[in-house]
């Protein structure tokens, strides 16, 4: 069985199957073993937390329906303790449930029937991606990016000072706020550096879909939205300052906060600046 064969070594990685269907967990079993990956399975929601802490998983295929434990509760139990990449495979469709599942810290969502091609795919995405506060050597594994030491010095390029007392590592993927560590998932961590890197300029939706899941695949682009949300939420705990502005119908712009600051069109383009937090989305505005 190749081990390289979404780009990454896999040889070693665990993936645990959450699925109480015979059948459909059959499938994802299939479709992982046939990419490298040591599967196992549970059948319900309990089980899959006592696996989850008996033989840590780097991936987990959750179902939200299950007996014993729902899967917004799974997702969130694993979440306390785990790093894991969680991909939601589900056939309910509705908004809310899509909400509450990224709330409570999976990367990802697949609508039942499912395709193993873009399952695949997701799953590549994500793991081209490292996890939070990976060393340089599971990178390394991984085949990803060189993740510098986090002995290096906070004045190195790799640090982006964002003003306002936001602070960004790159080396270390750590965010401080007035020197105060904000405890961000993966997504919202990559969010984050994203819109750092272009500051002052509007990103759209798009982009940042292409640039953050590294597929396009993952179209959905409420996913942006969602985490966006979240991103503003956690930040908000630290600060009043305002990093983020919504870009109505096109996208997100993150500025320099430096006190005085006003609102700015962006690029000199005829964009209406909002500011937008996650109760606002929660009431289904739409942006």
């Amino acid at each position: 069985m190749p081990s390289h064969l979404w780009g990454f070594d896999v040889q070693e990685l665990h993936a645990l199957v959450v699925e109480d269907d015979p059948d459909i967990s059959s499938a994802l079993v299939e479709t992982l073993e046939g990419a490298g990956f040591r599967v196992t399975s549970a059948r319900d929601g309990r089980a899959a937390v006592g696996v989850a802490a008996a033989d840590p998983p780097d991936l987990v295929t959750l179902d939200l329906t299950l007996p014993h434990m729902d899967g917004i509760e799974v997702c969130r139990r694993i979440r306390e303790t785990s790093d894991c990449y969680i991909v939601i495979v589900s056939a309910r469709s509705d908004e809310v449930d899509k909400l509450i599942g990224l709330e409570v810290g999976a990367d990802d969502f697949v609508l039942k029937p499912f395709s193993p091609r873009e399952l695949r795919a997701r799953v590549a995405a994500l793991f081209r991606r490292p996890r939070s506060g990976a060393s340089a050597e599971e990178a390394a594994v991984h085949n990803g990016p060189h993740v510098p030491s986090p002995s290096q010095p906070a004045d190195e390029p790799s640090t982006i000072n964002a003003g306002g007392g936001l602070v960004i590592n790159s080396a270390r993927r750590e965010v401080q706020v007035d020197g105060q560590i904000v405890d961000l998932t993966r997504i919202e961590y990559d969010v984050l550096e994203y819109l750092a890197t272009h500051l002052s300029r509007v990103c759209t939706r798009e982009e940042m879909v292409m640039a953050i899941w590294s597929s396009a695949l993952t179209h959905d682009h409420h996913l942006v939205d969602v985490h966006v949300a979240n991103l503003r939420g956690k930040l908000r705990r630290h600060s009043d300052a305002t990093w983020i502005h919504t870009i109505r119908g096109i996208g997100y712009r993150m500025d320099r906060e430096d006190g005085g600051q006003q609102d700015r069109r962006a690029g000199g383009g005829p964009y209406l600046v909002a500011r937008i937090d996650s109760e606002d989305w929660a009431r289904g505005l739409d942006f």
